[in-house]
């Protein structure tokens, strides 16, 4: 909260140096009388709509080991501690261990978010077309939930390909991005006409900081006989980890570099007030999410190549 503060603050002060020689046109006197307006203004912003989100889904795990028989008749594979557990009779073989790192997740990131934001700026005298705004936009949290979270084909130390399954994960993700933005607006003059749609585009960059949450559920067998995973909760009678509840932990905060465009049209309601209607695309490269447990951290999977769509409308007001 200290950062987004420090941050309108100064956008704040580098803004207002423009706006002071003129609150609502600015300009300046010459020696006749006349009165030049240079075309800067203040501008204050505030939007809100939809957000699709969109990555492909990577596994972060690392090297984790695990140990898998076969049924001699049917041909399924199970984990060595499920077969412990459910007492199965003979028929099964030994097929070696796998690393459950090679395993890819079974289903990408898509989903629909609430978001809203604001942003201050001012356009630049003399070339009042281009705006410079600071903004802050908040993405609202969206889950991501899938069992099993991992499956796909291993080769086992034994030399046998096996399919296999692994884990359940619930998660959640909340992304706040702070930018800063130029845009263009296609007008002509020095004032923007009313009560008609003036399109703009706009490029810019930002600090990506996406909050998440991630419980883990051992449901296959798979992950309880690691010695490093029994340090993130506590195993059961029947040796399966309790993974520990993210309810009880500090969530972890996943930062990166962001890059945004847009394209829009405003609509001038009057002089100083103007409805924006805004497509703004928000690309992070990468959101990580991590298995907690008090002190202890481990990356468990990523999003990489997010990209936020947002579909917005707002209000501008240029002073």
């Amino acid at each position: 909260m200290k950062l987004k503060i420090s941050f309108f603050s100064l956008a704040m002060t580098l803004c207002a140096g423009s706006a002071f020689a003129g609150w609502q046109n600015s300009g300046y006197y010459v020696n006749d009388g006349y009165y030049i307006d240079d075309g800067s203004r203040f501008t204050v912003g505030f939007h809100g709509g939809l957000s699709l989100a969109n990555a492909k889904m990577k596994n972060e795990i690392g090297s984790l080991e695990a140990t898998y028989l076969v049924n001699t008749a049917t041909g399924a594979v199970i984990t060595e501690l499920a077969y412990e557990n459910l007492s199965l009779p003979s028929g099964y073989d030994d097929i070696g261990t796998g690393d459950i790192a090679l395993l890819p997740v079974k289903k990408d990131f898509s989903k629909v978010a609430f978001t809203a934001g604001a942003s201050i700026g001012f356009t630049i005298p003399y070339h009042p077309q281009w705006r410079i705004e600071a903004g802050f936009d908040h993405i609202s949290e969206t889950d991501y939930n899938q069992t099993p979270f991992l499956e796909g084909d291993l080769i086992t130390s034994l030399d046998y390909s096996a399919h296999v399954f692994s884990s359940g994960v619930t998660s959640t993700v909340t992304t706040d991005i702070i930018s800063a933005m130029a845009f263009y607006d296609f007008f002509d003059g020095k004032q923007k006409q009313l009560n008609q749609f003036i399109p703009y585009v706009g490029f810019g960059v930002g600090y990506a900081s996406s909050k998440t949450t991630l419980k883990l559920t051992d449901i296959y067998g798979d992950l309880s006989k690691d010695s490093d995973l029994v340090n993130y909760g506590t195993v059961g009678a029947d040796g399966v980890i309790q993974f520990a509840d993210p309810v009880n932990n500090d969530s972890p905060t996943s930062t990166n570099i962001a890059l945004l465009g847009s394209i829009g049209a405003s609509y001038g309601i009057s002089e100083y007030t103007f409805l924006d209607f805004n497509f703004r695309l928000m690309y992070v490269p990468k959101i990580t999410w991590q298995l907690v447990n008090g002190s202890l951290h481990r990356d468990w999977f990523a999003a990489e190549d997010m990209f936020y769509t947002n579909f917005m409308v707002g209000l501008r007001f240029e002073f």
